[in-house]
């Protein structure tokens, strides 16, 4: 079952007219579940807020007060990329929520994968920084609820951007596995090999830096010869995944080469990690060519649930075999220190 958390009617967070962070991805993600014939197993669910002591498990107080005042002030620039309005932190706070209510959702039922198909996106979210369009941090908020409740949880960030603020929540955490695969160079300029976790927690951060072009062969040889092991050893009992689709060839914000078809591979990995009864929450990240977020969220949710449904076919043959070599010797060195 896809328990599914969105909630457009109260998007109420207004990045203005030439924002590529808009209100129509979400929209697109959800016709690209009934795209994939989905209906029949999605369940949507009630929209709620996190609420602060929530939060707190990730973000400080002094924080999250300063943003909600600036919002409520009429909003502005946070940054050169981030924009808020009056309506930004409510719709946040559902956005956290909503994250939370699909793992509820999913724990109650024992099994299944949930959907927080939410705006704005989160993994840049420090905790004590907006920035790179994100505000809130939820799929952090969501692992840290998780943890507490004795889980151990591996992350998937398939963004085409590294996740520095949910690597940065984690860095010394032995319950979190958190693995991003990201172009490189590219903002936010974090997450390199060398970046492999704290001293309690060495070798539980893993990034994949790849350069411009890469194809899903190289992507999908990543996961093989460098996730898949450290998944073994560290053994979820959660997976959540930042559902990033700008690594898609079409975004005009991303430069790989990846097709839907690439991002059902992605999500068939993803789903062997989760350990039976399968849990798994998905939270909506980047992407910004509303036909690729459509087609891809339509593939990977179709994989997820044991459905065959492939907009695009794979692809191959792009650079970066010497980087994920790269990857692979940081590992073991990580893994053995």
């Amino acid at each position: 079952m896809l328990y599914l958390s969105a909630s457009p009617d109260l998007d109420r967070h207004d990045t203005g007219p030439d924002h590529p962070e808009r209100k129509e991805r979400v929209l697109a993600a959800i016709r690209g579940l009934m795209d994939a014939g989905l209906a029949d197993v999605t369940k949507r669910l009630q929209p709620r807020r996190a609420t602060s002591a929530e939060l707190e498990k990730v973000h400080t107080k002094a924080y999250l007060t300063t943003l909600e005042e600036f919002c409520a002030a009429g909003g502005g620039s946070l940054d050169s990329d981030t924009v808020v309005s009056e309506g930004s932190w409510d719709t946040a706070l559902l956005a956290a929520g909503g994250t939370l209510a699909a793992v509820d959702a999913v724990s109650k039922a024992g099994e299944g994968v949930g959907f927080a198909c939410h705006r704005p996106p989160a993994h840049h979210a420090t905790a004590y920084q907006a920035m790179g369009f994100c505000l809130l941090n939820s799929i952090a908020v969501a692992a840290a609820t998780l943890i507490e409740r004795g889980e151990r949880v591996l992350i998937l960030d398939w963004d085409i951007h590294h996740g520095n603020g949910t690597q940065g929540v984690f860095w010394d955490d032995p319950r979190v596995l958190y693995v991003s695969t990201h172009l490189w160079p590219l903002y936010p300029a974090t997450g390199s090999v060398a970046a492999t976790g704290g001293l309690h927690a060495k070798g539980l951060t893993i990034n994949i830096p790849l350069p411009r072009g890469v194809t899903g062969d190289v992507v999908g040889s990543a996961y093989d010869e460098i996730v898949t092991p450290a998944v073994e050893n560290f053994g979820p009992t959660w997976v959540l995944i930042s559902l990033g689709l700008d690594p898609h060839r079409d975004d005009p914000l991303g430069q790989w080469a990846l097709s839907s078809g690439d991002f059902a591979n992605l999500a068939e990995r993803a789903k062997s990690y989760a350990p039976r009864p399968r849990r798994i929450a998905v939270v909506l990240e980047g992407g910004y060519d509303l036909d690729a977020v459509r087609n891809c969220t339509g593939a990977v949710f179709a994989e997820l649930l044991d459905r065959s449904y492939r907009p695009e076919p794979d692809t191959s043959g792009g650079p970066g075999r010497d980087a994920v070599e790269r990857a692979k010797r940081a590992q073991v060195l990580a893994s053995t220190a």
